[in-house]
């Protein structure tokens, strides 16, 4: 890190590597802010995070009792952050993987290999969705979240465009999921958790 003195006097802290920056709005906490009942729920959890960044959401829900937290971003330098992270946790399984989800699912088995088939109690999907939006196009983005939807065993929380949340509520119907909480509260986006009928 070095400090460059400003004109009011202060102290300005630079990174030693420019190339790192800012990639998500708001902290881990806040990115679960409308969602964060989930975390009561992460007892011997296994969770999901589609577009894990760093891996710091994840971590809270280790840090609340998940028994295993996988992750998957194309953002290889996160992910390397992620998996030194979890190293400490020993009591939690974790598997980390650099993954471009416009492959779809084989993209994931070909990172997770037999992991891929094992359904999660709780999925995150965290102000991802509408980047695949931009580059994916509907047919082969709808199966990849049915392939999510298909394999989240009790709860799917997602933060994102509120215009996304009825596209979802279609797309995860045929997968015996349920929109059962939208919150609207949160200063950064919407926020919305889908349940597995029962």
């Amino acid at each position: 890190m070095t400090t460059e003195k400003t004109s009011n006097g202060y102290l300005d802290f630079k990174p030693q590597n420019e190339k790192l920056m800012r990639r998500v709005q708001g902290y881990h906490d806040l990115r679960l802010d409308g969602i964060g009942d989930l975390l009561h729920r992460a007892r011997d959890a296994t969770v999901l995070d589609i577009g894990c960044n760093r891996g710091l959401a994840g971590f809270e829900f280790a840090y609340n009792g998940a028994r295993r937290v996988m992750g998957m971003d194309n953002y290889e330098d996160g992910i390397t952050a992620a998996r030194h992270i979890f190293c400490d946790l020993r009591s939690v399984e974790h598997y980390f993987e650099v993954v471009d989800l416009t492959g779809g699912e084989r993209a994931i088995r070909d990172k997770f290999g037999k992991l891929a088939d094992y359904s999660n109690d709780i999925v995150l999907m965290l102000a991802t969705y509408h980047k695949l939006r931009r580059i994916m196009n509907k047919g082969t983005l709808e199966a990849l979240m049915q392939y999510f939807g298909n394999h989240t065993g009790k709860y799917f929380g997602w933060r994102g465009y509120e215009d996304e949340i009825s596209e979802l509520d279609r797309t995860f119907a045929p997968c015996g999921l349920v929109r059962i909480h939208t919150s609207m509260i949160s200063d950064i986006q919407p926020a919305a958790i889908w349940a597995r009928k029962k």
